[in-house]
């Protein structure tokens, strides 16, 4: 592990952003231009010390999943993800035509949403990256171990899941998931990954397993959804899909009509959610926070 080049372009990587670029608010003058040091370890979900010794040349080897955490925070390119695994003495990861590296400019449009739910998942349902708001609605989905960030899987195999849609919706909710799942598998007969997750459910679920078995398609689109709340109830709320020129990656932004009761929901929610975005000083080993099981129990996202 190099640590002195991996101090140095952590430092240079912080420099060039500014905190509009990543959805953050600039707040009072800065002496010095770029994001601070707490700025990057809050976007990555690490500890301010576990960054801070990074950029000093003194910390240890940041986990695979640090480092991708890191290259998200400072919007690398996929060349400049590469190289900060190259500087760790890690490989670093195959890219496959179904790539879970978010493309900076997608992630400079997901961070400007600043007054709407929105995150960027693949077709198979992997969370990839979400806005501030949409951690307040659905939890830091990126905290949990990588199995417990498919929505798909956890929707089927995680009863919490289902809780947080009215459980008149859920059969409904259900069909779109595998028939969205099928229309992947049809499009990429040979994508090992959406054909391991469809093998795993219908072993796993039974709900599943009837459901593909009555070979329903449908690609996402835009629809209307009713989400659960604990803390600001019902929300009735327009999904836009967005996909990129792969469409293997999709940006999907959540909606209330200005004037409905959902839409002061939702702004009641950027008032009573955020507070619990605010990462700890404590973390250990800037370790993100999250259950320990694969797809975990603490606190539920919705699968969207």
């Amino acid at each position: 592990m190099n640590r002195a080049e991996l101090a140095d372009f952590l430092r240079r990587g912080r420099a060039r952003l500014d905190p509009s670029d990543v959805g953050l608010t600039a707040g009072a003058r800065r002496r010095t231009p770029g994001l601070r040091r707490e700025e990057v370890a809050q976007l990555a979900g690490m500890s301010v010390d576990y960054y801070t010794r990074l950029e000093q040349s003194r910390g240890p080897r940041p986990s695979r999943q640090m480092l991708t955490a890191l290259a998200r925070a400072l919007r690398l390119t996929e060349d400049e993800r590469d190289h900060l695994f190259h500087l760790t003495g890690e490989e670093p990861p195959r890219r496959e035509a179904t790539s879970t590296h978010v493309r900076p400019g997608l992630l400079l449009v997901l961070d400007r949403l600043h007054d709407t739910p929105a995150m960027v998942v693949t077709d198979c349902g992997e969370v990839l990256a979400q806005n501030a708001l949409s951690r307040a609605l659905s939890g830091d989905v990126l905290a949990r171990p990588p199995r417990g960030r498919n929505m798909i899987r956890r929707f089927f195999l995680d009863a919490a899941a289902q809780e947080l849609f009215p459980p008149e919706d859920r059969p409904e909710r259900a069909r779109e998931q595998v028939a969205g799942l099928r229309a992947v598998t049809s499009a990429r007969p040979t994508d090992p990954n959406a054909a391991a997750l469809v093998a795993e459910l219908r072993a796993a679920s039974r709900e599943f397993a009837r459901l593909w078995d009555e070979h329903e398609v449908a690609v996402r689109r835009a629809s209307t959804k009713r989400f659960r709340h604990p803390a600001v109830g019902i929300l009735e709320l327009d999904c836009e899909v967005l996909v990129n020129a792969d469409h293997n990656q999709q940006l999907v932004i959540h909606t209330a009509r200005p004037g409905t009761e959902s839409y002061e929901r939702l702004q009641l929610l950027r008032v009573v959610g955020l507070q619990d975005l605010t990462p700890t000083s404590s973390t250990p080993h800037g370790a993100k926070t999250g259950s320990a099981s694969d797809t975990g129990s603490g606190r539920t996202e919705w699968p969207h």
